[in-house]
């Protein structure tokens, strides 16, 4: 967390909310005699034109941009009469505000929720990319907004919006600002705005900021929501909060809430783990806002919808703050279901081999599911992956397949499937394809010592076309073994002898990482170590990835291959233990790519 700036206004600002005062607190001070207190810095110029504009008639005056929702036909409240929550009205939170706008002859517009993020550039507001914002000169954005008080009288002042950042592949549908597509997930905005009036950057004048957060499933006990409504149902431009149990939304990489009064105009308001009245921190984990502008078709006020944050945001929140364009070949975003079945059928995906099966030259998936059954992604090129194809249905014989890997071979230029059995016997499957496994050689007879070979994984580490075998013994041996095909496995490298150290070798995976072949290794401790220039001399140059760690001591299987633009076996396959399958694109030899999520958790 970072250090917070002036808090010197928190105790009056306080005591006149309290009071209902509208004191002008950011009004520079009468000038005294000998007073050396600086002018009002040249930074705050852009809120100081904006002040001019906005009076607090026309902040009054202002209509809700985001006014579609509802309460249901007839009489009554629509949740309190029902017994459910009801959000309740208070004054706010400095770390919540809203925004205003000018849209030329259409007025003045009170636009969304938005709340303050803590980060390094320290000027960071977090909305939904469906609020539209934009860079007028008088859009700005208000903490702990005041009704009937103008610029100056707002308790932290107000903000400039410099810049929006949206992800480019978040299109509403035709004729409307949302979406009920699955781009719904990356309904998710940042806003970088100018220091206030005298000058003070957004956190230094409220205090702090939200720490953003993954996370870690949909389902969470107790989740407070901020949010602004229209004027239309909150005559006094109150602030409503709300703490309930979050669910997912079915299909969607999206939480949900049921809680009354949420109206139009609490679109970004933001999902808070632990919020405390007056505090300064928090951690965010999601805006309201995703399908449908974030609530149901019929939209009513008591249901509410967030996008769970994830990579995408995280990226989209390090663009913000390095102030740079958010990329323009992003992946094709594919929803929840970027590879189909949800994380409880992925927890069975036991076995995972990369490899261009298809034959179009671009990296596919191979899953070995702990039924027996046995599909076959093809790979789109931009980390995406095509319909599922079934290659073998559920059958005992593959429950008893223990480690496999993908590589080309046999030199046709397809890739092909060597796998190892639990009795030792060792199989080649050189022509594998969408339509199945194709014919099975034997390498190696049952009861065989390939029983000891724990980890294979494949690579190019000879320097010539066909790929060779890297293979961990259960005793902490490594061997290459060159000219693998159907006549046998070739010539056969010792490169390291038994040994202590490498029986604690979890995971062996085969790839290009820094542009030379090698191979990853994952070990008991979640450590994650990179070996580049793999030959028949040694395992390579080892360099540290990550260091001992709890997350990675999750990863169940994984695999490296081509799945990406740039068309080399550098990124990475991780199945976590929840179900959650996750693509690292280009890796390194010091540093796991950019965080893809294939199949989300909870799902």
């Amino acid at each position: 967390m970072l250090t917070y700036g002036n808090r010197r206004t928190a105790v009056a600002i306080l005591c006149a909310a309290a009071l209902g005062l509208a004191t002008p607190l950011l009004a520079a001070p009468a000038a005294q005699a000998g007073d050396r207190t600086p002018a009002p810095s040249p930074a705050g110029r852009e809120a100081r034109d904006a002040a001019r504009f906005w009076t607090a008639g026309r902040m009054a005056d202002a209509r809700p941009l985001d006014g579609g929702r509802t309460a249901p036909s007839g009489p009554g409240p629509s949740v309190a009469a029902a017994g459910g929550p009801q959000g309740t009205a208070f004054p706010g939170t400095r770390l919540v505000g809203t925004f205003f706008g000018s849209d030329g002859p259409s007025g003045t517009t009170w636009h969304c929720t938005g709340s303050v993020i803590d980060t390094t550039a320290r000027n960071i507001v977090l909305t939904a990319a469906h609020c539209g914002l934009n860079m007028n000169a008088d859009y700005i954005f208000v903490p702990k907004f005041v009704k009937g008080a103008g610029p100056d009288q707002q308790p932290y002042g107000i903000f400039h919006i410099q810049r929006m950042f949206t992800d480019p592949r978040y299109v509403p549908d035709k004729g409307s600002s949302t979406t009920k597509t699955a781009a719904s997930d990356l309904d998710t905005a940042f806003a970088r705005v100018s220091a206030n009036q005298r000058g003070q950057s957004l956190q230094d004048a409220v205090g702090g900021g939200l720490t953003f957060t993954r996370p870690s499933g949909y389902a969470n006990k107790n989740v407070t929501v901020v949010g602004y409504p229209s004027y239309g149902h909150n005559n006094t431009g109150s602030a409503l909060k709300c703490t309930v149990p979050t669910t997912q939304l079915p299909g969607y990489r999206q939480m949900s809430m049921t809680c009354g009064g949420y109206y139009g105009g609490v679109s970004g308001s933001p999902w808070i783990t632990d919020y405390q009245d007056g505090a300064t921190t928090g951690h965010v984990i999601g805006n309201l806002g995703g399908y449908n502008g974030g609530g149901n078709d019929a939209d009513v006020d008591y249901i509410s919808y967030a996008p769970a944050f994830g990579s995408d945001a995280a990226n989209l929140l390090a663009d913000a703050v390095a102030n740079q364009d958010p990329p323009a070949d992003l992946p094709p975003y594919k929803g929840i279901n970027a590879l189909p079945g949800g994380a409880a059928r992925w927890r069975g995906a036991s076995l995972l081999a990369s490899g261009d099966y298809t034959g179009d030259r671009l990296g596919d998936l191979l899953v070995v599911w702990s039924d027996g059954g046995i599909t076959l992604y093809p790979g789109d090129g931009k980390g995406g992956f095509g319909s599922e194809k079934r290659l073998a249905n559920a059958n005992s014989t593959w429950t008893y397949a223990r480690t496999l890997t993908g590589g080309d071979f046999t030199g046709d230029g397809r890739s092909d499937l060597l796998v190892r059995w639990s009795d030792g016997e060792a199989t080649l499957y050189p022509a594998i394809g969408s339509a199945g496994l194709g014919r099975e050689v034997r390498m190696a007879a049952p009861r065989s010592a390939w029983k000891n070979a724990v980890q294979i994984t494949s690579g190019q580490f000879d320097g010539k076309g066909a790929n060779d075998l890297l293979v961990r013994w259960s005793d902490g041996r490594l061997t290459l073994h060159t000219g693998v095909g159907t006549g046998g496995f070739g010539p056969t490298r010792q490169l390291l002898a038994a040994n202590g150290t490498w029986t604690k070798a979890a995971q062996l995976t085969g790839g290009d990482f820094g542009g030379t072949p090698g191979f990853l290794a994952r070990w008991g401790d979640g450590s994650l170590d990179s070996y580049a220039g793999t030959s028949a001399a040694g395992p390579g140059t080892r360099s540290r990835v990550l260091g001992p760690n709890g997350t990675w001591t999750h990863a169940q299987a994984m695999t490296s291959g081509d799945f990406t633009a740039d068309h080399t076996r550098n990124d990475l396959i991780v199945r976590w233990s929840d179900g959650e399958t996750t693509l690292y694109a280009d890796n390194g030899t010091k540093s796991v790519g950019t965080e893809n999520t294939l199949v989300h958790p909870g799902t």
